[in-house]
């Protein structure tokens, strides 16, 4: 069979999420709600996204909509058709029988249920239509979250289920995990427990919200959200809902039930409309205060708010061994909350599944922690975790492995997939070298570089590692959330602080060197990038010779933002790419307005198709759905680059001055608009400055290392400005840019 249309019904956040990600995949979908103008609304919604759940707006193109009562015969048409209507049984179970009377034979029918047993969607389906009936369980926002459970039982044809893991692996790019029918599943069984837990052992150890969620946030590898801050995010009301379906679900002697036990003061919350986020607040609420904004925390034992405080636990680097041997109530409540969570996902082993690397993989890809449970038990290392506990009875997989004691008891990662995944690969490859900001592995002929530091920000490590693991063919790639997002401001302000400014331009020159170094390297360099490929982060990218991307980047030169200019070669890169150009050809005045407008204005492209407009990306450079093939991808580059020749060094024509009057004008215009104020009229013309060439005109002819030059006196000139260090710590501060 295949699948060439699908209807889905239902068209809230989740129908809405599948439909807009199958239309993604060019894969033409029918909505279909209550009224016509429901389903419409949904598709405006999605048109209108923010992030974008599209990847180009004309994929809004393959969404047809309609009413299950006028249009419900559109169903006999689809060989998937998905159901993701309100979580009561009477109204599935209606719908159920209405699809099941109009499918075509052999159409697959799934519900995205998150809690809903299989054996309770299906109890009034005859044993051919639970063959064909299944849990497609989705995470939201679907474009964005990897995890897709598909939930069957034993009634179901496994030949039909192995097609739709495939279909939504290879198609929407899904981490595509087939579970068993047990509540929860894997996902938001271990995921919800771990906070709960985190939450409860807060409450026992009497920390405050921002203490635990200091801990319970990157230290621990899970994103810095922490506890409190993702149940407010989610909705406190919405969360006991879903505690309350565990409790009927889940046997009585199952842990879960001690930490979803009702806890008074999230039900005086809940009852005074402090609901988290979409409410008054929550756990955190903002309250202006003579005329300011400020972050606020309540206080557990009491239930008032108070001014939030920063907690400062001297890392944010996820080192599970540092963290648990800490002398003091962080390390304490870190070793409770990772040992429980450990304890109960092995419990699941092998009752709810055989795999437990499974339960891990739906962590990453479910919940974005950079490790799951047995990776966490496996960093811990199994020596020191059975030296620290000893209740585990009744638990087979650790009784079993407090007898071995094997301390490599994982084995292969990601089997839950065929493809040869980064993951995977760095198993078997050799670690050559590693340092505080990257690390190094050799894999047959090449190398692998991935970064390792906070939001994989650069600094003069990553440039050491890069310069020396492009000795071979060398492949740029991270399992982490981002690509890169930039240079590491903090590293560049510890050195404006303290007003050495020799060293942030000898990192700056640093930085240039091993760009082009790159970029004229021996042997091919492929940059792979997922998430965020922003600043520095993207001119690694861009002076790569070949890109293999994934759909859900986000990518840009984004320095204007923070009084800066791009000074590694991002300037450079985006004036030779525009240049060549009919119209940059024609005219030499072209590329530098063009590049003026897109650097000036930081723009950013959410995909490949919005990339290559703006010249971030080329028609030639690789897009892929499925993040997991990204290194697969990267390979196929290479062995068909075994000739390969480095490119030939770019040079450069400009007007100068003339065209840096155009620019001008339009600064002017902008200032006098109060658009810019002071010193983005001041950051505008150092980046004009650049673009236009410097002292040049039409006779001159500029190289690379003239542009670089232009480049760093132009980032040297602004660091060194209060107004530009202003705006650095105002967006480390606060994550926003400061206008100023």
């Amino acid at each position: 069979m295949k699948i060439n249309n699908v209807v889905i019904i239902g068209s809230g956040t989740m129908g809405s999420g599948i439909a807009a990600h199958l239309c993604n995949a060019n894969i033409p979908v029918t909505l279909l709600d209550l009224k016509t103008e429901i389903s419409s609304q949904a598709r405006d919604r999605i048109f209108n996204s923010r992030p974008p759940l599209l990847l180009d707006k004309t994929k809004i193109n393959n969404i047809k909509v309609g009413n299950i009562v006028d249009d419900f015969n559109l169903v006999k048409d689809a060989d998937w058709i998905v159901e993701a209507v309100v979580e009561r049984i009477d109204i599935k179970h209606n719908i159920y029988e209405k699809i099941f009377k109009e499918r075509k034979k052999e159409a697959i029918v799934s519900s995205n249920t998150s809690s809903i047993p299989i054996k309770i969607l299906s109890q009034h389906l005859t044993a051919e239509e639970k063959k064909d009936f299944c849990i497609t369980h989705f995470f939201n926002p679907v474009r964005y979250m990897g995890l897709l459970e598909i939930v069957k039982t034993e009634n179901n044809d496994l030949k039909k289920i192995n097609y739709l893991k495939l279909f939504c692996e290879e198609l929407l790019g899904k981490g595509a995990i087939i579970c068993n029918d047990t509540p929860g599943f894997l996902g938001n069984r271990v995921g919800v427990y771990a906070m709960q837990v985190a939450m409860t052992e807060a409450f026992n150890m009497n920390l405050t919200v921002e203490e635990a969620d200091a801990i319970f946030g990157r230290p621990m590898g899970i994103p810095k959200t922490g506890v409190f801050g993702l149940y407010d995010l989610i909705g406190i009301d919405l969360m006991a809902d879903v505690l309350k379906s565990f409790i009927k679900e889940l046997p009585k002697s199952d842990p879960f039930q001690i930490v979803a036990k009702e806890i008074p003061l999230i039900t005086k919350l809940i009852s005074t409309g402090y609901t988290g986020r979409k409410g008054k607040g929550g756990f955190y609420r903002i309250n202006k205060t003579g005329g300011k904004k400020i972050l606020e925390a309540l206080d557990l034992n009491t239930g008032d708010y108070f001014a939030s405080k920063k907690i400062n636990i001297e890392s944010d680097r996820a080192n599970l061994k540092q963290l648990i041997k800490r002398n003091d109530k962080y390390g304490q409540y870190a070793w409770s909350v990772i040992s429980k969570i450990i304890k109960y996902a092995s419990s699941l082993v092998p009752t709810v599944t055989k795999e437990f690397n499974d339960i891990d993989e739906a962590m990453r890809l479910g919940f974005n922690w950079a490790k799951g449970p047995f990776e966490m038990l496996e960093e811990i290392g199994v020596k020191n975790f059975f030296e620290k506990i000893n209740d585990f009875k009744d638990n087979k997989f650790l009784e079993k492995l407090s007898e071995n004691k094997n301390e490599n008891f994982y084995g292969e990662r990601q089997k839950y997939t065929d493809i040869e995944t980064l993951g995977k690969i760095k198993r078997v490859a050799i670690k050559t070298d590693k340092n505080d900001s990257a690390e190094i592995y050799k894999f047959k002929d090449f190398n692998i570089i991935e970064f390792t530091t906070k939001a994989n920000a650069l600094d003069y490590n990553s440039m050491d590692s890069l310069k020396k693991a492009s000795d071979k063919p060398l492949i740029i790639i991270n399992e982490s959330m981002q690509f890169s997002a930039g240079v590491n401001l903090n590293y560049v302000m510890d050195f404006a602080n303290k007003k050495d400014f020799k060293s942030i331009e000898k990192f700056i020159k640093y930085f240039q060197e091993t760009c082009k170094h790159l970029k004229y390297s021996e042997s091919p360099v492929i940059s792979a990038p997922s998430g965020l490929a922003l600043g520095g982060g993207f001119e690694v990218l861009v002076q790569s010779n070949f890109v293999v991307s994934h759909t859900n980047i986000v990518v840009g030169l984004v320095e204007t933002l923070v009084g800066l200019i791009p000074a590694g070669g991002g300037c450079k890169e985006m004036l030779w790419r525009w240049s060549q150009t009919e119209e940059g050809k024609k005219d030499p005045d072209y590329a530098p307005l063009k590049v003026f407008d897109i650097i000036g204005y930081a723009k950013t492209a959410s995909s490949p198709i919005e990339a290559e407009p703006l010249k971030f990306l080329r028609p030639e450079d690789k897009k892929i759905m499925n993040r997991n093939s990204l290194l697969p991808e990267a390979r196929l580059i290479l062995e068909k680059n075994k000739n390969f020749f480095p490119p030939k060094e770019c040079t450069f024509r400009f007007s100068g001055e003339k065209v840096r009057k155009k620019m001008i004008n339009l600064l002017e215009k902008l200032y006098e608009e109060n658009k810019i104020l002071d010193h983005g009229l001041e950051v505008g013309k150092e980046l004009a400055y650049v673009l236009s060439g410097g002292e040049t005109d039409l006779s001159k002819e500029l190289s690379e290392d003239d542009l670089f030059k232009l480049e760093l006196d132009a980032f040297m000139k602004l660091v060194q400005t209060k107004n530009s260090q202003e705006r650095i710590k105002h967006t480390l501060a606060t994550g926003k840019p400061l206008v100023n």
